[in-house]
């Protein structure tokens, strides 16, 4: 009995030959693996910095605005004063540019003389995430009712040990849902690493891309790993969103 011979699709057979010329000839597909290892170092670390800086700038302007009527002149008073005018401009300045332009300043002016793209993505992708998880923060701290406040005091902490102690933790629930989108966004945001010639997982995509040619496979390819990414931790997110649900109404 003769072999029945199949015939391959001709879409078929150049999908398969798009995949092999991009991701298996000459191992392009580790640019793609590379750049993502980047670009979760970026992320991770920029996230660390970006929530200790916004915890910082939370916790000033926060202090400002609850405190700064009922202190009397002296030092105090102007030294906060003036840690809350550095914190709005500071927010003022990072929230009103783009993400992108920070990040070719940081690099070109403020950082020109290093060799390491890592440390500067990290930091500036840090300084514009610390922004808005202080804007997050903030509102956690001041969603927190003056009682609180109160029962620290009556327990004798003074201001710094309630915020430690009795105010941070019940703001972090709160907030917890959106630090983790702000993760996401950050995610996603590290894609303009290129401008600055950081091989992350968009520009090792379009190194691909301007060696064969061809730009369907590495770019959608690139397109589907961050969405598969953001796709994992949406739903951790929900998940995260459930308990925090179902821990208060216990």
């Amino acid at each position: 009995m003769p072999y029945l011979c199949l015939a391959i699709p001709a879409w078929l057979q150049k999908l398969r030959d798009e995949f092999y010329l991009n991701f298996i000839d000459d191992d392009r597909y580790q640019y793609i693996l590379k750049g993502l290892l980047v670009t979760l170092e970026v992320t991770f670390f920029a996230v660390i910095l970006g929530i200790l800086l916004g915890i910082i700038v939370a916790i000033i302007r926060s202090t400002h605005d609850k405190l700064i009527g009922d202190m009397r002149p002296g030092a105090g008073k102007a030294v906060l004063r003036i840690l809350n005018a550095i914190a709005n401009v500071y927010l003022t300045i990072i929230r009103g540019t783009p993400v992108v332009v920070q990040l070719m300043i940081a690099y070109f002016i403020i950082f020109a003389t290093s060799n390491n793209k890592v440390l500067v993505a990290v930091i500036a992708f840090g300084f514009n995430s610390g922004a808005y998880v202080a804007e997050i923060v903030r509102s956690g701290i001041m969603s927190i009712d003056n009682g609180q406040f109160e029962a620290g005091r009556s327990l004798g902490f003074n201001y710094v040990q309630t915020m430690i102690y009795i105010i941070i933790p019940q703001a972090f629930k709160n907030i917890l849902p959106a630090l983790a989108n702000e993760f996401i966004v950050l995610i996603k945001e590290t894609s303009v690493s290129g401008y600055v010639g950081l091989q992350d997982m968009t520009k090792g995509g379009d190194i691909i891309r301007s060696r064969t040619y061809s730009a369907f496979m590495p770019l959608i390819a690139v397109a589907l790993i961050y969405l598969v990414i953001v796709m994992f931790f949406s739903k951790l997110v929900s998940i995260l969103e459930r308990r925090l649900r179902t821990s208060e109404r216990k």
